[in-house]
């Protein structure tokens, strides 16, 4: 959730930034589609990895015992 609220700050940060920057005519043109499918996947590979890395430090038998 963090990452993701971080990610969206960044996106908006970079909006804000090419708006300014439109306006005093420096043309960048980079869809805010692309920032946000970037936001997608990189939460989708930190909430995917890290409790597969964490679960893969586990004894099996220890982690069927907590269930």
């Amino acid at each position: 959730m963090l990452a993701s609220i971080g990610g969206l700050c960044g996106v908006a940060a970079g909006w804000a930034c090419s708006l300014v920057s439109s306006r005093l005519r420096f043309r960048a043109r980079e869809p805010v589609v692309r920032h946000l499918a970037l936001v997608l996947v990189r939460a989708s590979v930190l909430f995917g990895v890290y409790p597969a890395s964490r679960a893969a430090q586990l004894d099996p038998i220890d982690a069927l015992r907590a269930e």
